[in-house]
C-alpha cells in the first residue's frame, strides 16, 4: 500500500509538470509573449539571488552589493559562469580581509 501511495503521489506531481511542456510545443505564441516567457527564468533567479547578496555580511551590505556588481560586470563580458562566481567570491573575500 505504501508503494502504491508513493507511486500515486509521483504521478500527481509529474503530470502538472509534463502537460505544459507538451502543450507549449504545439502552440504558436506571439513574439512578445515568447519574449516575456523567456525573461521569467532571469527574473526568478534575480529574486532568489538578491536577498543573499544583501545579507552576505549583516553589518556591511555594501560588500555583497559590490560582489554582485563584479559578478554582473564579468557576466556582461560573456565569460564563463565560473569566472563570475570566482570574481564575486574573490571580491567579497578581499573586502572582508
Amino acid at each position: 500500500m505504501t508503494m502504491l501511495t508513493i507511486l500515486g503521489m509521483a504521478i500527481v506531481t509529474m503530470v502538472p509538470r509534463f502537460i505544459p511542456a507538451f502543450i507549449m510545443d504545439r502552440l504558436a505564441l506571439k513574439p512578445w509573449i515568447n519574449k516575456w516567457l523567456n525573461a521569467i527564468p532571469f527574473a526568478a533567479l534575480g529574486a532568489l539571488i538578491f536577498p543573499g547578496v544583501m545579507s552576505v555580511i549583516e553589518e556591511a551590505p555594501w560588500v555583497g552589493i559590490i560582489g554582485g556588481l563584479v559578478a554582473a560586470a564579468i557576466a556582461l563580458l560573456n565569460l564563463n559562469v565560473i569566472f563570475s562566481v570566482i570574481g564575486a567570491i574573490v571580491t567579497v573575500f578581499l573586502l572582508t580581509m
